[in-house]
């Protein structure tokens, strides 16, 4: 008995002479489209693998249409069906070389036809076996497969439910906002706001009317009333990323909005009951934030109720591969770019990589590297990780560990225009530490 497979065939001008029999018969059901619409509509619908195109002309508008079809399923492959002539032009080669899985010149031969579309069907069905179906297994774009992923990802699950503050602490670049809009889009709150305020980014004499806004003519400039960013969470959920940056004057504000569910706007002295949800997040030890004082010790039991901690993408290796194929898919749908994959030696590059900005890193070295990339395949080189330093060499984790402190410090120190105790108050660790931790590294104020 023979398998039933469909296959959509796409003709933009004029009907293909295809031996509809002869396909028929070696198990092949047949679906037309004559427009993108129509196309996108039944592989939406379908269980397609494998299309059928018909090239008779190649202006630019045609393959633009075609080439929006394509890339509407990345897990299906695709077969050429184009005039003996037509692939004199280097623009049709390169457009057919870089679409389909093959392509097969008019006159049909009917069976050579059936053995392409039976091969291209293979390759996409194995395409599909090894798309992980857990891949977005914490929801909102969250990736990763790792067994620390599935460890936040239950964690997760526990706390959407849950109205208590949670803590999300982590390095700069692991997702933590990404997590809070996650935990908020699966609670009983999601079809209310998400807010999220960087207190690290709000100037000093912003943030109390930035969070808890203010009445007109309350000071100089206010020329209308402000709802604050907490209020305008009601009945959601406010993100406060980067809370070990908001200073103690404004923090008993915080703590008072957490105890009593009240805010009062500047200029005015009635108070406003808010039924939000706080979320808040930090790259800083902010443990050792409160022994500094610089964190207070009642704010931080207020929000440390339910805690998160993001791990680096250093101990995610299993997940940088699969990371990285997922940004290039995006990037690709979006731009309509050539790269399709990461060469053998690009992969090897990522695996021996620290990244020390985590997954805000590879996001930007791959987005670079699909734009620059001029094949099909993304070089170590296209992802500037071509030092024979650290390609097709495996860092040990000490060695990663050392090399991600020496770069966040200099990095610290670059942004604070060498003020070390500003450095040592962003890197969350003491002077005496990290005038220590230059001291090792060789690095000079």
């Amino acid at each position: 008995m023979v398998t039933r497979r469909e296959i959509l065939i796409l003709s933009l001008d004029e009907r293909p002479h295809l031996p509809a029999g002869v396909l028929e018969s070696q198990g092949w059901d047949l679906r037309m489209a004559t427009n993108s619409v129509d196309a996108k509509a039944a592989i939406g619908k379908g269980n397609l693998h494998v299309g059928l195109v018909h090239c008779a002309d190649f202006h630019e508008s045609t393959l633009e249409t075609i080439e929006d079809v394509i890339l509407s399923r990345d897990t299906m492959e695709w077969v050429a069906l184009v005039p003996a002539a037509g692939l004199q032009t280097p623009e049709a080669g390169r457009f057919v070389m870089e679409n389909f899985h093959d392509f097969h010149t008019l006159p049909v031969d009917p069976m050579r036809l059936v053995v392409t579309l039976g091969h291209a069907y293979g390759k996409a069905a194995l395409k599909s076996r090894l798309d992980s179906p857990n891949r977005n297994a914490g929801g909102h774009r969250m990736v990763g497969t790792s067994s620390s992923m599935q460890e936040l990802y239950q964690n997760m699950c526990k706390m959407q439910g849950s109205d208590s503050p949670i803590l999300i602490t982590g390095e700069s670049g692991t997702g933590k906002e990404l997590v809070a809009q996650a935990i908020h889009s699966h609670s009983p709150r999601r079809q209310w706001p998400f807010v999220a305020v960087n207190c690290g980014a709000l100037p000093t004499p912003l943030i109390q009317s930035e969070l808890f806004g203010h009445e007109k003519g309350a000071f100089t400039g206010a020329f209308q009333r402000k709802i604050g960013r907490i209020e305008a969470a009601a009945r959601g959920t406010v993100f406060l990323d980067e809370i070990g940056e908001l200073p103690l004057e404004l923090q008993v504000n915080l703590l008072r909005f957490l105890q009593e569910k009240t805010v009062e706007r500047i200029g005015s002295n009635r108070v406003i009951p808010v039924d939000a949800r706080v979320i808040a997040a930090t790259n800083v030890d902010i443990e050792q934030a409160v022994k500094d004082g610089r964190f207070r010790e009642d704010l931080y039991y207020r929000l440390n109720v339910l805690r998160l901690k993001m791990p680096p993408l250093r101990e995610r290796e299993r997940d940088i591969e699969l990371l990285a194929h997922t940004c290039l898919k995006e990037f690709a749908r979006k731009e309509k770019l050539a790269a399709r994959g990461f060469s053998k030696r690009a992969l090897r590059a990522m695996y021996s990589h620290p990244w020390p900005g985590n997954v805000r890193e590879l996001i930007n070295r791959v987005k670079r590297a699909s734009v620059m990339c001029e094949g099909r395949l993304i070089t170590a080189a296209d992802l500037g990780l071509d030092n024979p330093d650290t390609a097709g060499r495996v860092l040990s984790l000490d060695s990663a560990r050392e090399k991600a402190e020496c770069e966040a410090i200099r990095a610290s120190l670059q942004r604070t225009m060498n003020n070390v105790s500003e450095a040592a108050r962003q890197l969350g660790v003491s002077r005496v530490t990290l005038y220590r931790l230059m001291n090792k590294f060789g690095i000079s104020a």
